[in-house]
Order: C-alpha cells, then structure tokens, then sequence
C-alpha cells in the first residue's frame, strides 16, 4: 500500500475516475446519437413508400425507441433483439431477449424475426437497420445444417483461444445467414440506411456486430485462415466443418453494396475524447496511451504501468487514458472479464515496481459488463493487492486461474453500474496526484 496516501486523497481519485468513465459512456448515448444522424436524413425517410424498422444489439432498445418520432405511420414493421439486462418494452416494436456473450433460443428467434422483416422489403422501401456492439451474439442465424450448439462452441473456441474481435467475426461471418452483409442481401429491392454504435477498432462497419449490413471486413480466404493460425478447424463440429468444406468448393461472389449506406453514430473514439476534455479540468497532463488498446492483456498491462512509472517521474497531477479491448488467453476455470484481469495485472506489476505517487486505475466495459459477470470492470491503487491478501487471498493463484472476480470483489475494487445501455468497447483510465 502506498503509505503516505490518505484514504481522503484515494477517495477522491477513484471517484474523479468513476466520474470520467460514466462521461465516456454518456459520450456515446444511443439515443441521441440517432437522433443527430436521422435529423439529416428526414428527406429519406419522407421519400420512402414504407419503412423497416430492425435493431440488434446491447444498444437496440434506446435507439428503436429513437427512432420512431421519425418514422411515424410509414412504419410497417419494428423489431428490436437485445440482451436481457437491457430489455424494454417499447410501443409498437416487438422487443426480444437474445443471450451474450453466449447465443441462446431467444438469439435464434430474434434473427428469425429479422430475417422475415428484411425479406419482406420491397421496391421504394427504407430499411433502417439499428446496429450496436453484442449484436453478433443477440442474432444468431446459424447457416443450413449448424445447430446452435455448434455456433456456441465456435464462439467460446474463438473467445479462449485468444482471437481479437475483428478476428472472432470474421470467422463468425462463414457460418451465417445474417453476418458480413448477408442481412443487407436479403432487403436487395429495397434501399438500407445502417446507423452504427461502434465497438471495434478503426470503426470497422464491417466487424461491428459483424458487419450485417456491411461489405465483409475479410474474405472467406482470410476467414478461413483464421481458424488455420490458431490451430482451430480440427476442433470444429462435423456439421461446422462439413459448411466450411462447402465454402471451400464454391467460389466467392462478391455481391452489391450499391443500395446501402452505413453511418457510423458513436464509437470509442468519440467517448475517449470526451474522458481526455474532462480530464483536463483536474489534470493539466493528459496523456492518450493508443488509439486501440490491443494484444495480450498481459503486455497491455506490462505497457500501460511502464507509462504510469514513468508519469509519476514528472511533476504535477497526471491522467492517461485509452480504450480499446485487450484479449485474454483462458487457461482457468475462475471468474472474470478481460477489464477485471488488466485491472489485477496492473495492481500486482506494482508490488515489482511501485508507482512513487497516490493513483488509481480503472478498466471498464461501456456497457457495464465485463464478460461473464455482473461488474463492468475494476478500480484498484496501491492498496488493492494488500487487503486481498489481508482477507485471506492469493492474487497471484486466482489470477492464474483466471480468476480476477473474486480477487477484486475480495478487495472492494469491483467496478458495479449495471447494464448501460451502450457498447463501445472499453476504457481505460489512470489518474495519479
């Protein structure tokens, strides 16, 4: 523990931390950022014989519920699939509860209802397609043969072994009847408006709930050699391999795109820069750490306090900053998010190498839950480690077992603010005196 700072002084850091971070998240509100993006489209909208309302994701409920003022009575259909912690009823759109980050029964009959409404889509109609980050999960439309037992053994393979979002989606792409832009395929008559949440790096529209409207962000090919680098196609199911065969004999048609415009509304980019202006008002240095943290949680974290070292050298109150999601090896069977483990890292690399100054780190996931739990992230300082070990835990083995949960709620440091209904990733924020 850092002895010569008060509790007062840690009370404050963590609260300025927990300020900044719910900031980033009101940065990229749903509601409003389709509000911003449908004022410039009423020409559209009014020109259209009848519009389609489709939505998926953590975000679908705040932004169908937007959206409606501006469809009015052209609108013949609404249907929004989301997560159960962000579930609303909403008047006039048919709401359902998909699962995340696994796929369930309720994910299967969302992209269902999805399927039928954007095939119902005729000459002169708008479909406005609601995208947002968990979207992959919530609509899951396995193709012909693959059951969902199968799709969800394919996504825990890709989350385990290490592959990055836009990795884990273009694989996922192969699979379905509604990624990498076969749901824009299936409205083909009728003109698609996409308004996107992003999640992944670089706003990829094509990675974003993988890309269901969008041209796909890799090609079969790439996809396929995805599963090559991680050694991955011998552990796919019969049916799962008997599709991807399929694939392999066929040859690629890349189809149009000309009738689909995609728009990209929030991302996390746009709630990092909100984080950095606020910051500033407390901290006259502030430092972005990356454009996108990514890579092994581990290094993120070996990175992230080598900055935080070097900070505290330098005079005055500092603050850095970043976002992006790092990506954990899964070797246990413990608890935890990738948030609440680069938290714990954090807190032990300085047991080797003390950061001289009070601070407090934060990790979180914008939409308030960090993998399979109910926390979105943690919040640790100098002292996390300490009472964990006081209370009679081992850092060190829990965290092996990957296992960061029940160390950090141990401790007090678990970051809790319910679903919030956005998804942009995650941000990271130091803050030190």
């Amino acid at each position: 523990m850092y002895l010569d700072c008060s509790v007062s002084a840690l009370v404050k850091l963590r609260a300025q931390a927990t300020a900044l971070f719910r900031e980033g998240i009101a940065a990229s509100d749903p509601e409003q950022a389709v509000i911003s993006a449908l004022e410039t489209k009423t020409d559209e909208i009014a020109a259209a014989r009848r519009v389609i309302l489709i939505a998926f994701g953590k975000a679908a409920c705040p932004m169908a519920r937007a959206a409606l003022p501006f469809v009015g009575d052209k609108l013949v259909t609404a249907v929004a699939v989301t997560n159960f912690e962000n579930l609303a009823e909403i008047e006039g759109v048919e709401v359902i509860s998909g699962g995340h980050p696994l796929p369930d029964e309720g994910s299967i009959r969302g992209a269902e209802v999805i399927e039928r409404a954007a095939l119902s889509a005729e000459t002169d109609d708008l479909v406005l397609v609601l995208v947002s980050g968990g979207g992959s999960a919530l609509t899951c439309a396995p193709a012909a043969g693959i059951a969902l037992a199968d799709k969800i053994a394919l996504n825990d393979t890709l989350i385990r072994c290490g592959a990055d979002i836009s990795e884990i989606n273009a694989v996922r792409q192969l699979f379905s009847r509604l990624k990498g832009g076969r749901l824009a395929q299936l409205a083909s008559r009728a003109k698609v408006l996409s308004l996107i949440l992003s999640d992944v790096p670089g706003d990829d529209v094509g990675t974003v709930a993988s890309g269901p409207t969008a041209r796909p962000s890799a090609t079969q090919a790439e996809a396929i050699a995805i599963l090559d680098r991680y050694d991955l196609v011998k552990t796919l199911s019969p049916a799962l391999k008997a599709h991807l065969d399929l694939l392999v004999e066929r040859d690629e048609v890349a189809p149009s795109f000309d009738h689909v415009e995609n728009l990209v509304i929030g991302s996390n980019g746009i709630s990092l820069q909100r984080v950095m202006h606020s910051a500033e008002a407390n901290y006259p240095v502030v430092v972005k750490a990356d454009d996108w943290l990514s890579g092994d949680v581990s290094d993120v974290a070996k990175t992230l306090h080598r900055m935080a070292v070097f900070a505290a050298s330098q005079r005055g109150p500092v603050a850095i900053v970043a976002g992006g999601e790092p990506t954990v090896r899964v070797a246990g069977n413990g608890k935890g998010g990738r948030n609440q483990e680069l938290a714990l890292r954090f807190a032990l690399l300085n047991e080797w190498t003390s950061i001289k100054r009070p601070w407090v780190f934060l990790s979180g996931g914008t939409d308030g839950r960090d993998g399979p739990t109910d926390a979105a992230g943690a919040i640790v300082d100098a002292g996390s480690t300490t009472w964990m070990r006081k209370l009679g835990c081992n850092p060190v083995a829990l965290l092996q077992n990957n296992d960061s949960y029940h160390a950090l709620a141990s401790s007090g440091d678990l970051l809790m603010t319910g679903a919030t209904g956005t998804n942009v990733a995650d941000l990271q924020i130091l803050l030190m005196q």
